[in-house]
């Protein structure tokens, strides 16, 4: 037996390599807060949780806070009852979901490490390979294209163009991207609710007249308009995913059963973590709807987390976890690599993670 002997958390500042810009918010570093579960045995587990209070609602405070509140509560539970631990580390405290997902991805570190394999055999095996995408952030027509050119000659085959605000402005963008990269390169556009329906509708229709292949469009409307998502989805002919709109698996079949949506993008700091995450994959692939793995501006630690979790599931099939690439630095020893695009696992342990510092 293995029990929780205490949960500690400490806040990392890490400063981006280049700002990231979207519709949302422009940032040139990032604030993460760093969570490891302690055992009786000596085992350690690992997470990390990233405030982004316009997405989640969550500050730094909210998050040590809630970390705090789930500590008291499942201190002296043992490993080997994860689905008591996980059971009350979602019921103990509302919301919190980015702490909840910290300290979830610890509990499955841990209970991988118990076992002695990586958490992605404990998930299901590796049923496939990892090629992220790589987003561009929104900026002037010229820097995006530079920007665009430089990613590829690192090694990227999928750009993620963040778009939102202004329609004509955004099928400029993308019209200039697609002719400085050509018809090989894969675009997925996210507008993080940055238009109407109509002005979604308005540019998926042009950028179709107009020969540009998208691959997906993410997000066009804001986060609880599940009816302009469905709108959306009704009028272009290229897929619509959810992101910011799908929280949790009551979200999941919210908007599958309204047909809102062609694809859902999960984030552990969205839904709580790993456990929660099963759920919305479970009932995407009962539904016939395809997943995406995504991530906040996140350091090593919880995009390894997500990263386990998306080789492991046959259902989710796109991958957007650039996030540590745009850092300068990692709190991490271990855990996840980059081979220009592809995403590369150890066979250590858990998450593969031996040690955290700031």
């Amino acid at each position: 037996m293995m029990k929780i002997t205490d949960i500690n958390s400490q806040l990392v500042t890490i400063p981006l390599i280049t700002t990231f810009k979207t519709a949302l918010r422009s940032v040139d570093r990032i604030e993460n807060i760093l969570v490891t579960v302690l055992t009786d045995s000596g085992q350690v587990g690992f997470g990390s949780a990233a405030p982004a209070a316009v997405i989640t609602g969550e500050t730094v405070s909210s998050i040590v806070g809630g970390i705090e509140h789930i500590r008291d509560n499942i201190v002296g539970m043992e490993i080997d009852n994860s689905e008591k631990i996980f059971q009350r580390l979602n019921s103990c405290i509302i919301g919190c979901m980015s702490a909840k997902a910290a300290v979830d991805m610890a509990i499955y570190d841990l209970l991988a490490k118990s076992l002695g394999i990586p958490l992605y055999r404990l998930l299901g095996g590796l049923t496939h390979d990892v090629e992220t995408d790589i987003t561009v952030s929104l900026d002037t027509v010229e820097k995006m294209i530079v920007e665009s050119r430089e990613k590829l000659n690192r090694g990227f085959n999928i750009l993620k163009i963040k778009v939102g605000g202004d329609p004509e402005r955004d099928i400029h963008r993308l019209q200039s991207i697609h002719e400085a990269v050509g018809s090989e390169i894969k675009i997925r556009i996210d507008a993080n609710q940055g238009w109407s329906d109509k002005e979604a509708v308005l540019v998926g229709k042009e950028l179709e007249r107009r020969g540009i292949n998208i691959e997906l469009m993410e997000q066009p409307v804001a986060a609880r308009d599940f009816d302009g998502l469905r709108y959306v989805r009704d009028n272009v002919t290229f897929p619509v995913y959810a992101d910011e709109s799908i929280f949790s698996p009551e979200d999941a079949l919210e908007l599958i059963g309204m047909r809102a949506v062609d694809g859902l993008n999960i984030k552990l700091m969205k839904c709580g973590g790993i456990y929660n995450a099963l759920k919305i994959a479970s009932i995407a692939e009962t539904a016939g709807i395809p997943c995406m793995i995504g991530s906040m501006m996140e350091c090593h630690i919880s995009v390894s987390a997500a990263a386990h979790l998306a080789v492991s599931r046959a259902v989710i099939g796109r991958y957007d976890l650039d996030a540590p690439l745009f850092c300068s630095m990692n709190p991490a020893t271990g855990g996840i690599s980059y081979q220009g695009s592809r995403v590369c696992f150890s066979d250590s342990p858990g998450l593969g993670i031996s040690s955290i510092s700031i």
